[in-house]
């Protein structure tokens, strides 16, 4: 198992020392909570040697709202001593415009490690709820929603375990109205989603501009939370 650091030394201690190979991550929070800061940060960081945090790999982007940013990646890539034009040579970005196309992107990724011999070691998924949220509307179509989304992260936990990729997801919110005590965010996607991720992350906004990040669901590490900022570089302690 390898770990990418995510550029903060309190964020990879609550994941246990990084964004973990051969599982799931999903981080889910409002939008501004830096989920797709930490995907960009992770598609460069991966390059890196595994002695700097790195795990000498190549990146796959799975973009399904447009997030993927060139100039987010020259800048990380900058603040960590990474040529920027090899940083986004080494990262393969696929629009997804619908469910099925990003379902199929997912399983085209083996073909990349198989056939083209790519050493990929982070899947990139952002968001995985989008497009299911937006195509399957009212109680009526949840059935055949959640068989989908389940289909599909049973593509990506493959991938993860087979070939020894760190799967990163980021999920959607929505609001509990009937919910009067404590945060009423809850995570797109239901029971799902919740029992094929590995590890579930909270991303919220905290105090003067930092950013709060509170492990929700793992296999092994206790609930805790970490506080960091994000900047051009990426993502760092606060």
């Amino acid at each position: 198992v390898i770990k990418i650091h995510t550029g903060s030394k309190e964020f990879d201690k609550l994941l246990g020392g990084g964004i973990e190979t051969g599982a799931i991550t999903e981080c889910y929070g409002q939008y501004g909570s830096g989920k797709s800061q930490l995907a960009h940060t992770l598609a460069v960081r991966c390059q890196l040697q595994p002695e700097e945090g790195g795990a000498a790999g190549v990146a796959v982007f799975i973009d399904t709202e447009g997030t993927f940013r060139p100039e987010r990646i020259v800048e990380i890539a900058k603040s960590v001593g990474i040529e920027p034009e090899m940083a986004l040579k080494n990262i393969r970005v696929a629009r997804a415009f619908n469910s099925d196309h990003q379902m199929l992107l997912a399983e085209k990724v083996e073909d990349l490690i198989k056939n083209d011999g790519l050493p990929i070691r982070v899947l990139i998924v952002d968001s995985l709820t989008a497009h299911f949220r937006a195509e399957y509307l009212g109680r009526g179509t949840l059935a055949d929603r959640q068989q989908k989304i389940n289909k599909h992260m049973h593509t990506l936990a493959k991938l993860a375990n087979i070939h020894n990729v760190a799967v990163y997801v980021t999920n959607q919110v929505m609001f509990k109205p009937d919910s009067f005590f404590g945060d009423p965010t809850e995570a797109v996607g239901g029971s799902i989603v919740a029992h094929n991720s590995t590890y579930r992350v909270y991303l919220r906004r905290g105090k003067k501009g930092t950013r709060v990040a509170k492990m929700i669901d793992s296999p092994s590490h206790a609930e805790s939370e970490a506080i960091y900022i994000l900047d051009e570089s990426g993502i760092k302690d606060a």
